[in-house]
């Protein structure tokens, strides 16, 4: 879906918030607290980001974007992106949620980890639930939505740590996590040495009070570029037409410029409502969901493209 920017704001540094909006003011499909977004911020580079706005708005999605050193995208939306551009934005999903009966939760967030924890934290004031955020960074001015947490933290249920940079001060996570409280569930999301470093520590809490999300390291989505998109025709073996499918649109929306109907709803390869089998040709996968068994048989019409001239599609 396309998504309005309305307004860039300053969270720390080297992060930016980002207000999304419907460019007709429509509702947004409803999400959940630990649910994440994919943003196409450059062709063929999609980044996931958590929503971290509360999730009982309808009218917007809340992104904060850490500036990427190392290039992998984010750098665009720090310095290209402005107020009243779209950006193609996806249905959100969520891999992270929150246990619907803890008796309490407790939340490790390191650095820009701390965005599924804002929405995280507006559902849990809503049901009224125990909760605490430990909430590590390197320091005051790069503590994103320190603002907003402060009075949670003057209440007793956020705990700042500053480490300066220096993993030998970062939050003792053996003591903290020495004795799991019964009931108490953990989440945590942050770099790959606190992710790592929680772990160890936990290894002793019951495997389903446990709860994770990587945004960076081994067992992250690490977002990729794709090849450059070519022109390519697909064959429709039962309806027997054969339409070119140009550099700059998807199979589906090919197939509609011909008059063919295509069911699709997220045009990111996140939902699979335009699942279709194929029967020939290569396909050149760029969808977030197909298993490998999956894609001996099946495309996503709405974002894979072919390696060959021809893709035959079982249509």
């Amino acid at each position: 879906m396309q998504l309005r920017i309305r307004s860039i704001s300053y969270l720390a540094e080297d992060v930016l918030g980002f207000e999304l909006t419907d460019p007709n003011e429509h509702d947004l499909p409803r999400f959940t607290a630990g649910a994440h977004v994919a943003v196409r911020v450059a062709p063929g580079l999609l980044r996931d980001y958590s929503l971290c706005n509360d999730p009982a708005e309808r009218r917007r999605y809340c992104i904060a974007v850490l500036k990427d050193r190392e290039g992998h995208g984010s750098n665009r939306l720090h310095e290209q992106a402005r107020p009243g551009d779209l950006l193609e934005v996806s249905w959100p999903r969520n891999l992270f949620p929150l246990a619907d009966q803890a008796e309490r939760h407790w939340m490790i967030a390191g650095g820009i980890g701390i965005t599924p924890f804002m929405a995280m934290i507006a559902e849990l004031k809503r049901r009224r639930a125990d909760f605490h955020l430990y909430y590590c960074s390197r320091a005051p001015e790069r503590t994103a939505f320190r603002d907003e947490l402060s009075l949670l933290a003057a209440m007793g249920r956020v705990t700042f740590h500053y480490d300066g940079g220096d993993p030998a001060k970062g939050l003792d996570v053996t003591a903290l996590l020495k004795e799991p409280p019964p009931g108490t569930h953990l989440y945590y999301c942050g770099p790959v040495g606190l992710m790592d470093a929680v772990a160890r520590a936990a290894t002793h809490w019951p495997p389903r009070t446990m709860h994770c999300e990587y945004f960076k390291g081994p067992a992250a989505a690490i977002p990729e570029m794709v090849g450059e998109d070519l022109p390519f025709r697909v064959r429709l073996v039962k309806s027997g037409g054969e339409y070119e499918v140009r550099a700059d649109e998807s199979i589906a929306r090919a197939l509609r410029r011909q008059g063919v109907r295509v069911d699709t709803s997220c045009e990111l390869g996140y939902c699979g409502t335009c699942l279709t089998r194929y029967v020939s040709g290569e396909p050149d996968f760029r969808d977030q969901i197909l298993n490998p068994a999956d894609r001996k048989r099946f495309i996503l019409t709405c974002c894979t493209r072919a390696k060959g001239e021809v893709l035959g599609l079982d249509l």
